[in-house]
């Protein structure tokens, strides 16, 4: 892909501990999509990607859905001028609550 920037994806210590709270036939699933869906087109919005409009867990500024049922969700923040993708947190959506290591995200 010819003039697109690629990004360099890096992961904040907490997300260990997130991904450690789904089940481990998962994470090759969600590492794919961030490395997909990241990497090249971090700031444009689709169906799946869409930016916050209040800051999102650890002031995340955009959202990534991913899986069958849109489950997982990707919290992360797009440094431009470094080409950097910062994911801040991984999180499992049960119907309308959001659950990131285990424990229930209340905005």
């Amino acid at each position: 892909m010819a003039g697109r920037a690629k990004y360099e994806v890096l992961f904040a210590p907490e997300t260990v501990e997130h991904m450690s709270a789904i089940e481990a036939k998962h994470h090759g699933y969600i590492a794919r999509t961030i490395d997909q869906q990241l990497r090249h087109a971090a700031e444009s919005a689709t169906r799946n990607r869409k930016p916050l409009d209040d800051s999102g867990p650890l002031g995340a500024t955009w959202e990534l859905r991913c899986s069958p049922q849109n489950r997982f969700r990707i919290f992360y923040d797009v440094h431009s001028a470094e080409l950097e993708v910062h994911v801040l947190a991984i999180g499992v959506k049960e119907r309308n609550k959001l659950y990131i290591a285990a424990k229930e995200f209340v905005p």
